[in-house]
């Protein structure tokens, strides 16, 4: 068998619905750019089929693949191998076959961290204090990473401060934990703010968050890229706040399954980029 007639590897995205994910963008954009041969495709898998979609991969017919809603979680149960950190996530977004195993990690936290490694150098020098707003499945991964580089206290805000009971619980003492209400009361000493909800989409803002209560020095990231400028990163920017908008963590994501896939470590650069924002008519 020549070199040429070696099957070019396939990966995939998986989700329900899938038409929305900018994956397949992205990555193609990588197989262009390094002249890789192999293929990404979106897949629409209904949650009663994940263990069929599974089966086709351990039988080889992919090298591996992302997962999105609402699969992060069921599709640990199919893994052979989960990374430590995904398992204290409680998430899988990304799966690889070696040989016989699936083995699923997570790489949102590395992407929220290397988003804000490019979009404000040096966030976390002496970071004292960062404030989450929100507990869901992102809050996890953020809180992952904030751990990763050692802030001394993780404050978590959200609408109901049961539901973070679990994050304190599974992240250790460094994490606090109040009511939205009580952002005032931590805001002049955080040098970071991150807001892992789905308030700013379509516009939408928090209503009666004290901002002006948060120091002039912090840093303000919105995992929310659509809008790219959410109500809460213009509100900073017009404070003169360093923002950092969603987007970037996105793109960062990607990379360690495409290295993973298609043997390439992969760069996220402006052209790529603006090529999601006019796809995405943002």
């Amino acid at each position: 068998m020549t070199s040429s007639s070696f099957p070019s590897p396939a990966a995939f995205v998986i989700g329900h619905p899938i038409a929305h994910s900018k994956s397949p963008l992205i990555h193609g954009y990588w197989l262009e750019r390094y002249c890789l041969a192999g293929s990404y495709t979106a897949f629409d898998v209904a949650p009663a089929d994940l263990g069929d979609f599974i089966a086709r991969l351990r039988a080889a017919e992919f090298v591996g693949g992302n997962v999105t809603i609402p699969h992060k979680e069921a599709v640990m149960a199919h893994c052979d191998r989960i990374d430590p950190l995904a398992g204290t996530i409680g998430a899988v977004n990304t799966l690889v076959r070696r040989g016989e195993e699936i083995h699923g990690s997570n790489t949102d936290y590395l992407g929220f961290l290397a988003n804000l490694d490019a979009g404000a150098p040096g966030w976390d020098k002496n970071l004292k204090t960062a404030i989450v707003l929100g507990a869901g499945g992102a809050a996890r991964a953020v809180l992952a990473a904030l751990v990763a580089r050692k802030a001394e206290k993780i404050v978590v805000l959200n609408r109901t401060p049961d539901r973070a009971k679990a994050l304190a619980r599974d992240f250790g003492a460094s994490v606090d934990l109040g009511a939205l209400e009580h952002f005032a009361d931590f805001a002049p000493e955080a040098g970071l703010l991150v807001n892992t909800t789905s308030v700013g989409m379509g516009g939408t803002r928090f209503d009666g968050l004290p901002f002006d209560a948060l120091g002039q020095g912090a840093v303000v990231n919105d995992i929310v890229y659509t809008p790219l400028v959410t109500p809460l990163l213009a509100a900073a920017r017009a404070r003169g706040h360093v923002t950092v908008d969603g987007l970037g963590m996105l793109l960062h994501q990607a990379a360690p399954g495409f290295a993973a896939w298609f043997g390439k470590a992969p760069e996220v650069t402006e052209e790529l980029r603006a090529r999601i924002v006019a796809a995405m008519g943002l």
